[in-house]
């Protein structure tokens, strides 16, 4: 892995799950990690209670839109993470792949759409204490 390791997030719109991710990896870990989403059929925009879930903890990912799953963000990637949703990445050596299940918050309301966010949160937390821990000054 490079001194800034980067992760990739992949489900299928890239609109709710990959896009929470996306932006808890960034909140929590800053810019010691370099921080990709996208999907194998990327959604017209980010689902709204996402959007209005992350809001709630003050992570604005409105301005956000759904990305095409391409090779090149794989290969760019050390870390290839699926959301459960049964989406392949290209597979290649020296990359680490994780798929967390969760439930799919598409056509959900926020109140459903709040714990897949704390299940997300926690599930980040984890992987930068893999990936990025903190260094003591």
């Amino acid at each position: 892995m490079a001194d800034k390791p980067s992760v990739l997030f992949v489900c299928v719109h890239n609109a709710g799950r990959s896009q929470m991710a996306a932006a808890w990896l960034t909140h929590l870990a800053g810019d010691r990690v370099e921080v990709r989403s996208a999907g194998s059929n990327p959604g017209d925009a980010v689902n709204p209670a996402a959007v209005e879930a992350m809001a709630e903890v003050g992570i604005d990912i409105s301005a956000e839109t759904p990305k095409v799953l391409t090779v090149d963000a794989v290969k760019e990637s050390d870390v290839c993470i699926t959301m459960g949703c049964g989406d392949t990445c290209p597979v290649f050596p020296g990359k680490r792949y994780f798929d967390w299940k969760l439930e799919d918050p598409a056509g959900q309301g926020v109140a459903a759409v709040r714990p897949i966010r704390d299940e997300i949160k926690t599930l980040v937390e984890g992987l930068i204490k893999g990936i990025a821990p903190e260094t003591a000054s």
